[in-house]
Order: structure tokens, then sequence, then C-alpha cells
């Protein structure tokens, strides 16, 4: 019988890679989600972008994993973008979100916005 041979550590780099960098932005977010029998609507600020996601600060308390309604324009995004994402980190009041049902106009809006704001990583 053979002991497999455990797999090595991974670091800090490897943790944070990402699929898609995230730039730096600014504007307002509504979060709508399921409460109870009623919908909550939290307003929220959007702090980086990246073309699969969104970085939000709210100040209400989601679960990781909850999926809700995000509502947002940015500059040259006319009208308002209504979409799904999942919640899938929270550190302190900023929440991760991926996106879950980008049309292919939004993905094309997204590209060409993004390289015109400041990068993060």
């Amino acid at each position: 019988m053979s002991a497999s041979s455990p797999k090595p550590a991974k670091n800090q780099t490897d943790r944070r890679r990402r699929r898609h960098p995230r730039y730096q932005t600014d504007f307002r977010v509504t979060v709508t989600n399921l409460l109870g029998n009623s919908y909550q609507k939290i307003e929220g600020h959007c702090r980086d972008l990246s073309e699969a996601g969104i970085g939000i600060l709210l100040a209400s308390e989601l679960n990781v994993g909850e999926v809700v309604g995000l509502t947002f324009s940015f500059s040259g995004s006319t009208p308002p973008w209504q979409l799904r994402a999942v919640a899938r980190y929270r550190r302190g009041y900023h929440y991760g979100f991926e996106f879950l049902s980008l049309t292919r106009e939004q993905q094309d809006s997204l590209k060409s916005y993004l390289p015109n704001l400041q990068p993060l990583d």
C-alpha cells in the first residue's frame, strides 16, 4: 500500500489569483434580496468591478452563497442594468458578487468600459 504524498500548500499568490483583473470604480448599487416573504432593497456602493463580478460595500448582512438582484448604472451604461449575482465572499462590509446573468451586450459593454479604469490587481 503506497502512501499518497501531500499536496503542496498554496501560497498567498495562488489563493488570490483571479480569472479577470479588477478595476477601481465608485457608483451606487441597489441589492435586492428575498427576506422572509418580501424583498429587501439595500443601497450600496461599488468599489471594484471586473468582467465576472463586482465588489460592493453594504451596511447590511448577507450570507455567502446568497443569490441577489443588482441594479446599477455606470458611465456609459443606460438604461440601468438589472441582473442576478451570487455573493462569493464577505470581508467586513465588503461583499464580492459573481455575475450570473450578463447578456452578450453587457459583457461587451464591460470589456470596453473597464480599460478606462484604474487597475487594482
